[in-house]
């Protein structure tokens, strides 16, 4: 099965959520690496909010139990494509294949697409 999840951001609501509750509101849905690669890009960190929920929608179950923001990782290799480093619980959990993410930016926007193979959905 193949699943296509999208969610989009507004950066100035991140950029006020992360002034208002700083280290806090980043440790809510960034791992560790994240945060110390991102905590100074509000684009980067509105990115990876937009990947991870655009992920957990493919996936059908959206953020929770089932599915973290720190199940996931933003990376981006040397030519800036960004992907996601995924837990290897969550991958074995719902059987995911393969992913394939794009993230875009305009007019104060991010906006995430994330489509996701699964070998056989869960019961």
């Amino acid at each position: 099965m193949t699943a296509l999840g999208i969610d989009i951001v507004s950066i100035g609501r991140v950029e006020a959520f992360v002034s208002r509750w700083h280290t806090r509101a980043l440790e809510r849905f960034l791992t560790k690496h994240e945060i110390t690669l991102y905590a100074d890009n509000v684009q980067r960190i509105a990115s990876a909010w937009a990947a991870k929920e655009a992920f957990s929608k493919a996936l059908g179950c959206g953020i929770g139990a089932q599915c973290a923001f720190v199940d996931m990782m933003l990376m981006h290799d040397e030519r800036g494509q960004p992907s996601l480093n995924i837990a290897p619980e969550l991958i074995q959990r719902f059987r995911i294949e393969e992913h394939s993410l794009s993230i875009s930016h305009d007019g104060g926007f991010v906006i995430a697409a994330v489509i996701v193979k699964l070998e056989n959905p869960p019961q």
